[in-house]
């Protein structure tokens, strides 16, 4: 959730320091944190323990539940998160067989396009599959993401979605529910989404897996470097007042 949640600010912040439109609409939003989010994390609950969780040295009292080394761990995946998204909508501008593939200055100044001679009609700026695909992206690498906190720190290949039925269920269930409001019309209208073509599907998924890659490489780091970052708590705060007195 936290590094859902990051990705989706940094989204936001990215597509208006590059003066594109906006990424998602407000519904999207909404629609992301209650359901495509809520799911999973509700089913990572149900995780088993690390094969090696013997084998792990006790927290010190002073530690903190999130370490920093996990927080900046958080940072990456929701920065790429952010990131990928702003790619998926940029990527239909420019590069999509099915989209006007306009020059990336072009987009940027989508603002004065009424005000000048265009190859393209303005209303190009109000088509619905741009933010169909970001969304999307968004949504298919947080299922993703999903994936990766079946363990903190064990890969994918050791502890596999196998291992949390509940998890691939809720994942299931929230494509599904993804797929109908993209193709059941009345949904459709009421998300602002439009159906996605094979061409765009295919850009979904290439920019949504990276996300598995980027998160073995850094619990690889976990698990063989030993990085930690600590958030450092003074022993008397975590007493209790009258034991500090003394």
């Amino acid at each position: 959730m936290i590094s859902s949640n990051i990705g989706e600010v940094v989204c936001i912040f990215v597509a208006a320091v590059l003066g594109i439109p906006d990424t998602l609409a407000p519904v999207q939003l909404l629609w992301v944190n209650l359901v495509t989010d809520g799911l999973p994390a509700t089913a990572i609950g149900f995780n088993k323990q690390d094969s090696d969780v013997m084998k792990a040295k006790p927290r010190k009292v002073g530690e903190a539940v999130v370490t920093g080394w996990l927080f900046f761990r958080y940072l990456v995946i929701g920065v790429y998160v952010g990131l990928a998204t702003v790619a998926g909508f940029i990527w239909w501008f420019i590069y999509s067989d099915g989209g006007p593939k306009l020059t990336y200055s072009e987009l940027m100044n989508f603002e004065t396009c009424a005000l000048r001679e265009t190859s393209y009609p303005c209303s190009i700026f109000e088509d619905r599959h741009p933010s169909t695909v970001a969304m999307t992206v968004l949504v298919v690498v947080e299922m993703f993401n999903a994936l990766n906190n079946l363990s903190e720190n064990q890969s994918l290949l050791v502890i596999t979605p196998r291992s949390n039925l509940w998890l691939v269920g809720s994942i299931i269930l929230t494509m599904v529910l993804h797929m109908l409001i993209l193709y059941v019309h009345p949904l459709a209208v009421l998300f602002s989404v439009t159906p996605l073509s094979w061409g765009e599907w295919t850009a979904v998924l290439y920019l949504s897996f990276p996300v598995i890659i980027i998160d073995e490489v850094l619990k690889f780091l976990s698990r063989n470097t030993g990085l930690r970052f600590r958030f450092r708590l003074r022993k008397m705060d975590l007493l209790p007042k009258d034991r500090r007195d003394r």
